[in-house]
């Protein structure tokens, strides 16, 4: 099962007093995919959705409802409708939509601080999604008309969370991609388990990063290593082939027979390896001077390889 389906069913089990069943079932109502005096019609996939729509309309309205099953791209499609005239009515009715012109408006005095919540659960059982976690953060609501999006865009603005709002195919789309903003709607909504879900998503998806970055890291600092341990054992050699060897001080020869046998340790560990051992920057420095005395000696400018 998706993450949004699960999310779904969480809000279906959230919905368990008469003020979030008012608020719900006016949220599913008002974005589902025909809502008026014509005609009511709520479509969904998921079979508890559809039952949560059918026991929400007995409850609050005690509308008939005639339901039927479809197949979508190799899916059930659960269609619920309402066919009786006077059943729409009712409805319309106890949802105060007094004309035509506010059937897809949000009236917000049908909401209270009680089921705000359930009504924004509504909605998403009817007209939303959200991408699995491990994927990507994105959570939407797919509204089929242009001012219903733009009111539930400035109701959850008022709740403090801000979205954005684009055209797809015909719908608009209020969308959200900060992990924070979907943590908190799901919250609000009543999805709680998958909102900690999230979370728990986003610490392993940091940890794995953090982790990436250090692997990254380290592996950069050998091909550095190794790169200047190359340089450095090429100039040991060009001086050994020309001769240069011999006129070495003690703590040179020293130095450039352990570079030699160990062409891959750090330079605090050739320091440490040394007969008389130095530090990392004493190490460092001991092979900066064989390089010089290589460079010299390749330029034929002297061998003061005493140092």
């Amino acid at each position: 099962m998706s993450f949004s389906q699960d999310v779904k069913e969480e809000l279906c089990s959230s919905i368990n007093d008469r003020d979030k069943e008012y608020g719900c079932l006016y949220g599913m109502l008002l974005f589902c995919q025909d809502f008026g005096a014509d005609r009511i019609t709520f479509r969904t996939e998921n079979p508890l959705v559809a039952q949560m729509f059918t026991t929400l309309c007995e409850r609050v309205t005690s509308a008939h409802i005639s339901s039927s099953q479809l197949s979508r791209r190799g899916r059930a499609l659960y269609s619920m409708d309402i066919p009786e005239e006077g059943d729409r009515e009712e409805i319309i009715y106890r949802f105060r939509v007094s004309s035509r012109s506010l059937i897809h408006r949000i009236q917000r005095e049908n909401l209270t601080n009680n089921n705000i919540f359930a009504f924004l659960a509504g909605a998403f059982l009817s007209c939303g999604s959200v991408e699995e976690p491990l994927k990507q953060y994105h959570l939407e609501f797919a509204v089929p008309y242009e001012a219903l999006c733009g009111d539930l865009k400035d109701l959850i603005a008022d709740l403090g969370i801000s979205a954005k709002q684009i055209e797809r195919t015909g719908q608009y789309i209020l969308y959200f991609k900060s992990s924070e903003s979907i943590e908190d709607i799901l919250t609000m909504m009543g999805a709680s388990r998958a909102s900690v879900e999230l979370m728990n998503v986003k610490i392993l998806k940091d940890v794995r990063n953090k982790a990436n970055r250090i692997a990254n890291c380290d592996t950069a600092n050998i091909e550095r290593t190794l790169k200047a341990s190359r340089k450095q054992i090429e100039d040991i050699q060009y001086i050994m082939d020309h001769d240069g060897y011999d006129d070495l001080s003690e703590e040179l020869k020293n130095m450039a027979l352990v570079r030699l046998e160990n062409p891959d340790i750090s330079l605090k560990e050739l320091g440490e390896m040394l007969d008389k051992p130095v530090g990392r920057s004493g190490a460092n420095h001991r092979l900066r001077r064989l390089s010089e005395i290589a460079e010299l000696m390749r330029s034929g400018s002297g061998n003061d390889t005493q140092t």
